[in-house]
């Protein structure tokens, strides 16, 4: 999808991203590495750190859709497959922890055919 159809005036907004992906701003909060307050409040929302990492995120799920078919099962993929090398941690644990380059470097590489 494109990033426009997750955003609202120039901004990720947590709830379209909710609806495309069939799930709770509660829950996109959780899955992005930030609290509920982090999407719920109008000055947290527009803050450098939430919309980072909700493009991160976004950035992550869409880079893989193609592979999947969807953005629900790449976003599935997103929350549950380990990735190999990371000590069997997930996209999700990984963007949670600050390491979302780490994981798009990952699938680059495995675009690119060098398996990690």
């Amino acid at each position: 999808m494109s990033l426009i159809q997750y955003a609202d005036h120039g901004l990720f907004e947590p709830k379209k991203i909710a609806d495309t992906l069939r799930t709770t701003i509660e829950e996109v909060a959780r899955t992005a590495g930030l609290g509920r307050d982090a999407v719920q409040r109008k000055d947290r929302l527009r803050s450098d750190k939430t919309q980072r990492r909700l493009r991160e995120m976004i950035e992550i799920v869409n880079k893989v859709e193609p592979r999947f078919g969807s953005a629900l099962m790449a976003y599935a993929w997103y929350r549950s497959e380990p990735l190999p090398g990371f000590s069997g941690q997930t996209a999700m644990q990984l963007v949670r922890d600050g390491r979302a380059e780490d994981v798009l470097d990952y699938i680059d590489a495995v675009d690119a055919g060098v398996y990690a």
